[in-house]
């Protein structure tokens, strides 16, 4: 009697995809709207090589961000606004990019990306709140170099603890404005089908803005309300900050004092190439292309890889976090 052996890769890959189809039909046994992702790759032999790619990530972001927010709370040197906002600025990150790569990790490993409803509007309200204090922080910081550097005499009676709680708590405020734009425009899903298809790896607001069973109309209202806020807003003010240090810099007879003046700006100046640059390769790649599965891989460069250099930009171009990290590595070692 022949006796076929199942190989373990594929027995475990049918019982993921029955647990997959239960999930599916208890949520349609509701009548709950759940979301289906895409994935990066059907290949079996590739999803080992995506769960380390992800996970290696995703543990490099937390200890890059973790090191900077230790770094600048242990040295009494550092605890200036600029700093406050760059540890702050480590915390969003955090908050960012565990918003989209955990669930990212456990839908390579259980071949299951499906989302709930409830579960696909608590990742996108994550999503906008931490995106969002991630856009407004880095046009604070800007304000804060323009203030330092335009205005030095004045700099500790502007940017007092006070100010920079109100500045930190005016980003929050923003990005909690701009959260309910995209909840009233995604909240009708219940009234629509059950399932929809995402073409990405994550609730991405503009995906579900166009899934959203609200008029074109209002969808587009939204878009732009959330685009001025989230875009013309930040970029107005970083450009605004830099044309007035660049021109103060000019003014400077100092060869030295310029050099030093750009230096103190170029680790802030990377990130918001960075983070615009990966954002606005996204939206023309998303253009351009048609296909789901390319504007996928393309959005993992703002939503993964920009929080995990963000760290390592400012630890290796910042001349007194690389002081205050051999500082903390001679104490340990």
């Amino acid at each position: 009697m022949l006796v076929y052996v199942v190989p373990d890769h594929f027995s475990s890959f049918l019982f993921f995809f029955k647990r997959c189809s239960r999930y599916k039909n208890r949520q349609n046994a509701t009548s709950v709207p759940e979301f289906h992702f895409i994935l990066f790759s059907e290949d079996p032999d590739l999803q080992p090589v995506l769960f380390g790619l992800f996970l290696s990530m995703y543990i490099l972001a937390l200890f890059g961000n973790l090191l900077i927010i230790l770094t600048v709370s242990s040295d009494s040197h550092l605890h200036t606004p600029m700093y406050f906002f760059l540890s702050n600025l480590s915390m969003v990150d955090i908050g960012y990019i565990s918003t989209t790569v955990p669930r990212v990790i456990v839908d390579i490993q259980t071949h299951c990306p499906v989302i709930s409803y409830v579960g696909c509007l608590t990742q996108m309200s994550l999503f906008v709140i931490f995106g969002c204090m991630d856009d407004m922080l880095l046009a604070v910081m800007a304000y804060d170099r323009f203030v330092a550097i335009c205005h030095p005499l004045y700099y500790q009676v502007i940017m007092n603890p006070s100010r920079c709680c109100v500045l930190l708590l005016g980003c929050f405020l923003l990005s909690f404005v701009d959260l309910l734009m995209h909840e009233v425009a995604v909240l009708n899903f219940s009234n629509c089908k059950d399932i929809f298809e995402i073409s990405n790896f994550f609730c991405d607001p503009s995906e579900l803005l166009k899934l959203a069973c609200f008029e074109t109309f209002i969808n587009n209202i939204v878009r732009y309300c959330t685009g001025a806020l989230l875009g013309l807003l930040p970029i107005s003010g970083i450009i605004f900050s830099y044309y007035k240090i660049v021109s103060s810099i000019m003014r400077s007879p100092s060869s030295s004092g310029k050099q030093k003046t750009f230096s103190t700006c170029g680790s802030h100046l990377s990130i918001v190439c960075l983070f615009y640059g990966t954002s606005l390769g996204v939206y023309f790649s998303s253009s351009l292309s048609h296909s789901p599965r390319n504007n996928a891989v393309a959005s993992v460069m703002y939503t993964v890889v920009t929080p995990m250099l963000n760290p390592f930009i400012y630890s290796l171009r910042n001349k007194d976090i690389k002081i205050a990290l051999r500082k903390i590595l001679s104490r340990v070692f």
